[in-house]
């Protein structure tokens, strides 16, 4: 096969892909083609100072530290940046290990081009700079208004009364105003809002005489107006309500609506919100789940990352779930006790865009007659109704149709898996620790001071530890990516052993957050994990999600099966470069893992 012409070739690899035409032209002058056959030590560590910079065409090098393969080094990757950049000699050895073809640029023009700040960024950065920057390049050619600042769709000036003020006052200026709320002033301040006089006053039999303060919302929710549409969003969906005033050096300088964000954005989660919550029976459900997809590719088009764009589907997932179970309360009768219907795994963490296998319980506080038959009855109503709004059948069968537990028996089940962890068991339940209330009128805390306290059990640690090592990057003993038929489970490969560690690290932080990225920071602030490894893992994370959101909606939109297997031809250059040092890096993690943990001593 005929070779691309090789300043083509070095000019879209990246970061050259960036360079101006003077510097192209520059390149294409001193550009040197080189052949290094197999055996060749083409650096020395300790040796001279490198005179060139080079960047593999075909063929695979070996970078040797002190006798150890530290990376391998393939197409469209550098060697010798390090040296030149630093004028030092090479901290590693450059072997080549199949005959490399190559192309060298001498080391006072690579100094010329450095100056090209997108270039020095690249050379210069950390692995998980780089990520984060590689996901924000991502963004920024996709951006569209979900990163303006919020006052960008704010009409008009917000509306005030006085705390003595009457509602009779306040409806009559929202009348005039045509405004759907009005501010409380005062000490607290407050909201008053058209749903407000609907729901307490009027429906209360209340006197249009009666004080504003008496029936006005407190404390006030208040942003910053220069947060982005996609954050106000994701608060309203969290905090469940539909007017946000927002500020500016203290003082309240407008309101924002869901009516307001309605109208900005098409495909808005608050659109599909007023859906899901208006739905009335099983069959009202059924376009959940390509909502969902579309919702999806809307909000990463917009410039969120995975772990925000899941955060917003966790709301729109957890509001589905709500009024499945007043449904059915409402066909059943009262709960005979409190009860929490809980979330875990991927829902748990609110990292799940695309639908996918359910993972739910019911927990009960009172085992009394006939509360195990009525919390089951619930439990089956409500995974069907999820069924019917396109959730996969959890094939492990965990859900709430046959996870059933009193409170005292899911904190004696939780106690029995720190006291004596059973390997095998430990793998499925581990997922249990990712748990979040989804609704509860009964309190889980002696369950979250059972996960906190883990941490001090240095025979559980060992063996979570352990069983976060059960999968291991897609990576040979030669540091390179193993594919089978071209293709990885990004999944199995890349996500789950960063789950797991953020799990296990977590846990040893004593924290009560749940998803990755939050278990990966404390893990950082308590000192268990280096700044680094939780930064460079969290960005690892949030690269491998995106990769994975990518490719399933290209399949969902080629009429085809979503899954987590991705073809490494379908990757940039940049991106496989990214996918195999991320790899590597979690590797080294999960070795590091071993040896603190001496997971290979237990039996």
């Amino acid at each position: 096969m005929e070779l691309m012409d090789p300043l083509d070739f070095v000019s879209s690899q990246p970061p050259f892909d960036r360079l101006a035409p003077a510097e192209l032209e520059l390149l294409e002058r001193n550009l040197e083609g080189i052949y290094l056959p197999a055996g060749t030590r083409v650096l020395q560590q300790d040796g001279s100072p490198t005179s060139h910079v080079y960047l593999v065409r075909k063929g695979i090098a070996r970078l040797v530290r002190e006798g150890r393969e530290v990376a391998t080094i393939e197409e469209g990757e550098f060697f010798g940046h390090p040296s030149a950049l630093s004028g030092h000699p090479p901290t590693a050895d450059v072997v080549v290990d199949e005959d490399v073809l190559a192309y060298r640029i001498p080391r006072d023009v690579f100094m010329q081009l450095v100056k090209h700040p997108e270039i020095a960024e690249f050379f210069l950065e950390r692995l998980g700079e780089r990520l984060r920057r590689a996901g924000d390049l991502h963004s920024s050619t996709l951006r569209v208004d979900l990163a303006a600042p919020v006052d960008s769709v704010v009409a008009r000036s917000p509306l005030f009364v006085g705390p003595h003020d009457t509602v009779k006052q306040a409806a009559a200026l929202m009348r005039d105003e045509g405004a759907s709320s009005v501010l409380v002033s005062g000490d607290p301040r407050g909201i008053i809002t058209d749903r407000d006089l609907r729901s307490r006053v009027v429906a209360n039999g209340m006197s249009p005489d009666t004080p504003t303060h008496a029936v006005m919302t407190k404390p006030l929710k208040v942003l910053s107006a220069d947060e982005p549409l996609h954050g106000v969003l994701l608060f309203m969906l969290e905090e469940n309500i539909h007017h946000v005033p927002l500020e500016r050096e203290g003082r309240i300088v407008g309101v924002v609506t869901d009516t307001d964000l309605l109208r900005h954005e098409s495909k808005s989660p608050l659109y599909l919100l007023k859906r899901v919550q208006k739905a009335e029976g099983k069959a009202d459900l059924s376009y959940y789940a390509g909502e969902i997809a579309a919702l999806g590719e809307t909000l990463l088009m917009g410039g969120l990352n995975v772990e925000q764009i899941g955060r917003v589907v966790a709301s729109l997932n957890d509001a589905l779930i709500n009024r499945l179970l007043r449904a059915v309360e409402s066909e059943l009768g009262p709960p005979p006790s409190g009860y929490a219907w809980i979330v875990f795994g991927s829902e748990g963490r609110r990292e799940q865009v695309l639908l996918t296998d359910q993972d739910n319980a019911i927990i009960f506080d009172d085992d009394k007659t006939g509360a195990r038959s009525y919390f089951t009855e619930l439990g089956r109503q409500v995974v069907d109704g999820l069924l019917a709004a396109g959730f996969p059948q959890c094939p492990g069968g965990f859900t709430a149709d046959r996870l059933v537990w009193s409170l005292a028996e899911s904190k004696k089940m939780f106690a029995g898996w720190l006291q004596t962890p059973d390997p095998e068991a430990l793998l499925d339940s581990s997922v249990m620790f990712d748990f979040r209330p989804v609704r509860a009128t009964v309190s889980l805390g002696d369950l979250e001071a059972l996960v906190v306290a883990a941490q001090g059990n240095q025979i559980f640690m060992a063996h979570l530890a352990r069983q976060a090592l059960r999968f291991s990057p897609p990576v040979s003993l030669f540091r390179r990516i193993k594919a089978t038929d071209g293709a990885i489970d990004i999944k199995k490969g890349g996500l789950f052993p960063i789950v797991s560690l953020a799990r296990l690290y977590g846990i040893l932080s004593a924290s009560p957050v749940r998803s990755t990225t939050e278990r990966l920071a404390a893990a950082s602030r308590a000192g268990v994990l280096s700044e680094d490894a939780a930064e460079t893992m969290t960005e690892t994370f949030l690269f491998l999600l995106r990769l994975r959101l990518e490719q399933q909606l290209a399949a969902l939109g080629a009429g085809r099966e979503p899954g987590n297997r991705i073809a490494l031809d379908t990757l940039s250059p940049l991106e496989r470069r990214h996918l195999k040092e991320g790899f590597l890096y979690v590797r080294d993690v999960q070795d590091a893992t071993a040896q603190r943990f001496d997971t290979a001593s237990l039996a």
